[in-house]
């Protein structure tokens, strides 16, 4: 397993480190830092604040995701569906909150609200080109695999 420092900084004295919660996770817990209850109606996204800055190595890219038994339970998850936080980003890591349930859904300043995991990219050079190589799929969209 590969380990590499994150630096984090807290913005906010209540702010938690992002924390795993078993030893072979791949996302660490990030939680709300807020002054009260947060309210989030059905179907209304609301940006919640971590408290925290991070400075991801070059090369690696932050990925927010839901955490699957707040999205299950509660209809809660990141409305952009996955955040990237790019390496030279520096200011606070916020999560954009979407409640796709049918309920007014409460979160509590301290509460787990998505987990980041941290992983390596590629950065793509993309070159126009006058055509593109045949594959047996060729422009078979939405659906189309599995199909032949």
């Amino acid at each position: 397993m590969d380990h590499r420092q994150v630096k984090f900084t807290k913005l906010d004295s209540r702010a938690s480190a992002p924390e795993f919660g078993t030893p072979y996770a791949a996302g660490a817990d990030l939680r709300a830092v807020s002054d009260e209850p947060i309210t989030i109606r059905p179907n209304e996204t609301v940006l919640v604040h971590t408290g925290l800055a991070m400075e991801i190595p070059e090369g690696l890219v932050g990925l927010v995701y839901a955490r699957s038994g707040l999205a299950s339970k509660r209809g809660l998850a990141p409305a952009n569906c996955v955040g990237v936080i790019d390496s030279d980003y520096r200011g606070e890591i916020m999560v954009a909150l979407h409640n796709h349930s049918a309920e007014t859904q409460t979160i509590e300043s301290g509460e787990r609200i998505a987990q980041l995991v941290i992983a390596p990219y590629i950065s793509a050079e993309f070159i126009e080109a006058g055509s593109l190589s045949d594959t047996d799929r060729g422009q078979g969209g939405f659906g189309s695999t599995g199909t032949k």
